[in-house]
């Protein structure tokens, strides 16, 4: 598989296609996800699309900052065209976007959370680790360091690793 994983402010003629997308897993207005999509920019926040051989939009992944943590980056968002899913995709959109975020980026870290997705996740290294906040810290009082993979808070012995029934993983890319 080699399809462009390519940032939507690059390439904005695919932005309805990308809005649709979206919508059909998490619904929200159109004017509301146009805008979210219209601040995608070479720093974060930074809307990343997947294409197929026929320039079809397929997948879609929002990465955003986390002001409190620098040299790091929230998945906001991951979504493969239905009739597309378990055949690769998101893998393949996920590692994408990891090198994206280590090599264009300059970033260490990414996070994430997710509902039911924790083993493809874990598939893909990542880590449960203490909830963090994109407005703001960690939701604990616990602070990171991102100088090598054995610093990440990784959930070992925490006893918080759900928020509002999430799970938060993390991953060391640098």
């Amino acid at each position: 598989m080699d399809f462009p994983v390519v940032p939507i402010h690059k390439h904005p003629k695919y932005k309805l296609e990308c809005c649709k997308l979206i919508n059909d897993e998490w619904k929200r207005s159109e004017t509301a996800r146009m805008r979210s999509l219209d601040c995608s920019s070479d720093k974060l926040p930074t809307s990343l699309i997947l294409l197929d051989e026929n320039d079809r939009v397929i997948g879609h992944c929002k990465l955003s900052p986390i002001p409190s943590i620098p040299g790091s980056c929230y998945i906001e968002s991951v979504v493969i065209l239905k009739d597309l899913r378990g055949k690769g995709y998101g893998t393949y959109l996920m590692k994408r976007a990891e090198e994206y975020c280590k090599n264009v980026l300059k970033l260490k870290v990414i996070y994430l959370s997710t509902k039911g997705q924790e083993p493809f996740y874990t598939k893909l290294g990542y880590l449960i680790c203490q909830p963090v906040s994109i407005y703001g810290s960690f939701i604990s009082n616990n602070t990171i360091n991102v100088k090598n993979e054995n610093s990440i808070n990784v959930n070992n012995n925490c006893n918080i690793n759900t928020v509002n029934g999430k799970t938060y993983m993390c991953k060391y890319i640098a």
